[in-house]
């Protein structure tokens, strides 16, 4: 697996990838109101839009599975995305701080490091960028994707809860400080 910048050719791609796996996960319906504001993250060239593709069949290195059946060599397996303040969501509350948004691994490629592997190139990329804290919003059941930022050692920020539709779900709120 390959982790490099999304280019304005794989947008398409990310932003099914992005539906795609929100909704086979169960986390979203195909006609949510939210689908289309997935699906452009990042279009409008701001923040950094960062791509898993699946390289070879051994893509998968170091593990009995090799790649999934339907993730043919090149194509994208999943996505991450790096936010500034100016365009976050309702997490970021410091002009300093940067949102990792729109984490999603196709279906076929979950449960194989993919979404790890995303998370820790963008903490890399952060930290080149001088970011100095992170946050991110996430949906209350997505119970593995919250073991996974514990375990990157994210901290959950309660008090920075929010709905981003009035009377809507709450998304809670895990931050990070980068030394």
């Amino acid at each position: 697996m390959i982790i490099r910048d999304a280019r304005a050719a794989d947008l398409p791609e990310v932003a099914e990838l992005r539906v795609t796996a929100y909704v086979t996960g169960g986390h979203m319906s195909p006609d949510s109101g939210y689908a289309p504001r997935l699906r452009t993250l990042g279009s409008e060239g701001g923040g950094s839009v960062l791509v898993a593709v699946a390289e070879d069949d051994d893509v998968y290195a170091g593990r009995e599975a090799s790649r999934a059946p339907g993730a043919p060599a090149g194509r994208i397996i999943g996505t991450i995305m790096l936010q500034p303040a100016e365009e976050a969501g309702g997490a970021v509350q410091i002009p300093d701080e940067v949102e990792i948004r729109a984490l999603a691994v196709s279906p076929e490629a979950q449960r194989r490091g993919v979404g790890r592997a995303l998370l820790e190139a963008a903490l890399a990329r952060a930290a080149q960028q001088g970011v100095t804290h992170l946050v991110l919003a996430t949906q209350q059941d997505m119970h593995t994707a919250h073991r996974m930022y514990e375990k990157a050692g994210f901290q959950r920020m309660p008090e920075r809860d929010w709905a981003p539709v009035p009377g809507g779900a709450k998304l809670i709120v895990y931050g990070m400080r980068l030394t």
